[in-house]
């Protein structure tokens, strides 16, 4: 099961790590996605450090198990607000929301596994 883990939290960890990186360098796609959700352009480098920090915080966990179950509470925390932004705005394409939910879920799930 220890393997689960380890692909697992590398496969949540680049996900989020490759958005974060793309909302911090101001490609288009998140703004484009920020505009269909009705969210603020100014908010979308934020939330990048906040995925950034999920990310880098899922990595931590290797090393500080806590730390790794505690990024992933949080990211599952930040898509659930996605999914009511999505929601708010009745933007119903949620397949790339359901990906990435899933993956910080399956990190919470196995993390908490080794915790």
């Amino acid at each position: 099961m220890f393997a689960t883990y380890v692909v697992v939290t590398l496969f949540a960890s680049t996900l989020n790590g490759s958005a974060a990186v793309a909302n911090l360098i101001g490609h288009t796609y998140p703004k484009t996605q920020a505009d269909l959700n009705r969210v603020p352009r100014s908010w979308v480098r934020p939330l990048g450090i906040l995925l950034g920090a999920g990310a880098v915080g899922l990595l931590a966990g290797f090393v500080v198990p806590v730390l790794g179950v505690l990024a992933a509470i949080g990211l599952v925390g930040y898509f659930l607000g996605a999914l009511g932004a999505h929601v708010r705005a009745g933007n119903y394409r949620l397949v790339a929301w359901a990906l990435y939910f899933g993956a910080a879920l399956a990190a919470l799930v196995v993390a908490l596994w080794r915790y």
